[in-house]
């Protein structure tokens, strides 16, 4: 019997995830399902823990990498309409999981609302920005949100609020499995000033970050009170190249996919520069990215 009979629409087998991440790199997954509904995850939640089969959930795939092999799992994206709605009311947003942080800035700025332009140029989906707490020099998400409605690995939904919800740097608290939706609480201010924070952010990222590249953006959390990417330079590894994995020349804490990259590349180029900067400096570099293998 097909383990997932009645939902063949949503799910595909033995999909390329290469495909939903930023690196264009692994191999496939035995299931890749995005529901339409909370309902129909619901359901998709049950079938595979009565199955025994293991759950992933990607948002845009900018902060991950997937190994060569693949995974012997389900893989959930919440991309479907309800999954990437933006809803405003006075000076609360409630976005969910699904829907585009960088459509969710400029809207905001387009309205007036101030409070999360310090995410401008922060690629990624609303789910992977609350579960990250995605945020730069400039700021991080957490300090808007308000509250979170969640759903566990047995499909049970509730919310989770403010002061129980706690942000520290590129991580939260939050255990349960699927991020649903996030409440801001935002402030009002004058569109043209915040359209110019904007443009000097996205300038100075431009300026100081490879975007054009195939990468994930940072490789490494920067360690209490030093950059990663400024202690990776130091050792004199920018420009370091192993198969078609690279670190760039522009921004140390990056690391480039050139053609014929694959996924061991990169992890071999990450633990070659883990060893140096503790050899170097003995500091041990934790990564940003998550690796799924």
């Amino acid at each position: 019997m097909n383990i997932f009979s009645g939902l063949e629409e949503i799910v595909e087998t033995d999909y390329p995830l290469a495909k939903q991440t930023w690196y264009g790199l692994g191999g496939p997954v035995d299931y890749f399902i995005r529901p339409k509904t909370t309902k129909q995850l619901k359901e998709v939640v049950q079938r595979c823990n009565e199955n025994r089969i293991g759950i992933y959930v990607i948002g845009f795939g900018t902060n991950l990498l997937i190994s060569d092999e693949g995974l012997r799992a389900a893989v959930i994206k919440l991309s479907n309409e309800q999954f990437t709605q933006i809803e405003f009311n006075s000076q609360e947003v409630t976005a969910w999981a699904g829907a585009e942080l960088s459509k969710l800035v400029l809207e905001c700025v387009q309205k007036g609302l101030s409070g999360i332009e310090a995410l401008t140029g922060i690629p990624g989906s609303i789910g992977g920005a609350v579960k990250m707490n995605a945020g730069g020099n400039f700021g991080d998400f957490g300090a808007a949100v308000e509250s979170v409605t969640l759903m566990d690995s047995e499909g049970s939904i509730f919310e989770k609020s403010k002061p129980e919800l706690a942000f520290d740097y590129r991580r939260t608290n939050i255990t349960a499995k699927f991020i649903l939706n996030a409440t801001l609480k935002l402030n009002t201010g004058d569109p043209e000033q915040i359209m110019r924070t904007v443009q000097e952010i996205w300038i100075y990222k431009k300026n100081n970050q490879p975007l054009n590249t195939k990468n994930s953006g940072c490789i490494f959390k920067n360690p209490r009170g030093v950059s990663a990417g400024a202690l990776i330079d130091r050792a004199g590894l920018k420009g370091l190249q192993i198969g078609g994995a690279v670190v760039s020349e522009k921004h140390a804490n990056f690391i480039i996919a050139d053609k014929g990259c694959k996924s061991r590349d990169v992890m071999r180029l990450i633990d070659t520069v883990k060893q140096r900067v503790k050899e170097q400096f003995d500091i041990d570099l934790d990564l940003e990215i998550e690796i799924w293998s």
